[in-house]
């Protein structure tokens, strides 16, 4: 019935601490024996994503950034969004009432002028990592996103004052607490994913794809079989209450449907 499964990665196939368990790899590998196509949709950078995949082997296709970038299965982009320059001027030149920090994605790589080494734990795999620079002198075309990282409500404040400002010109979205993201109008992960299926003729109906977090919203509902995480952020499952809930991402609790799903399939299933 699906010919393609979409994964985030944070919170949904990595484990708390950034890692792919082997049950979770070895489930992932099944799919691809008997032909699916995988894809990951993360929020993370292309020169984050790929090294990770790369290292255990795994030959997909990319969602990054939010949906602001898609990659075919061989690293060639296939698809493209930004701010539009007038939007990423003003995000990067106004003195925005914060004490959240700025973080600009741009496709040589992560931007900020924070140094926060605690940032980078969810890179080790990778080794990805922000280079130091005023975002004031990055040039306002070319930037994919903008994130702003700090406590939720002062994210929250913020949003409020995003919202105002920007009137509807941009999309706004958490992809975790601690993580307000600034993304061009009309990308999220769920257009990127109708881009990718249309390049390779597979309707989103023919779609399964699993999340955990805001950022996972409209790709999660608009796919044939949604699959939302037990540690999924709470306003997810609110807004999504006809998906079908599995465990912990600590279990890894996406092998563990996918095994289920793949041996009976059509059965009841028991989250772990």
């Amino acid at each position: 019935m699906y010919r393609l499964a979409a994964f985030d990665m944070d919170g949904t196939l990595l484990t708390p601490d950034h890692r792919i368990g082997p049950e979770t790899l070895a489930a992932l590998n099944q799919l691809v024996e008997r032909e699916m196509i995988v894809t990951f949709a993360t929020g993370r950078h292309y020169l984050d994503a790929q090294p990770i995949m790369a290292q255990l082997g795994l030959q997909g296709y990319l969602i990054t950034g939010n949906g602001t970038r898609v990659y075919d299965n061989r690293g060639q982009q296939l698809h493209a969004s930004d701010l539009p320059a007038q939007i990423a001027e003003q995000l990067l030149h106004r003195q925005w009432d914060t004490s959240a920090s700025m973080h600009v994605f741009r496709d040589e790589g992560w931007l900020t002028e924070f140094a926060a080494p605690e940032l980078l734990r969810a890179h080790h795999l990778s080794g990805f990592h922000f280079q130091l620079t005023d975002p004031r002198n990055l040039p306002t075309s070319g930037n994919s996103k903008v994130c702003f990282v700090g406590a939720h409500q002062e994210l929250m404040r913020l949003q409020t004052q995003l919202q105002a400002h920007f009137a509807g010109r941009v999309d706004l979205c958490f992809s975790a607490y601690d993580c307000l993201e600034v993304l061009p109008l009309g990308c999220n992960k769920g257009a990127a994913l109708t881009v990718l299926g249309a390049h390779l003729g597979v309707s989103m109906a023919e779609c399964m794809a699993f999340g955990d977090a805001m950022n996972d919203k409209e790709m999660l509902a608009a796919v044939g079989h949604g699959v939302v995480m037990g540690n999924a952020l709470p306003q997810l499952k609110a807004q999504l209450p006809q998906l079908t809930v599995i465990g912990h991402c600590q279990t890894q609790a996406v092998a563990h449907y996918l095994n289920h799903w793949l041996c009976s399939p059509g059965s009841p299933y028991t989250p772990v």
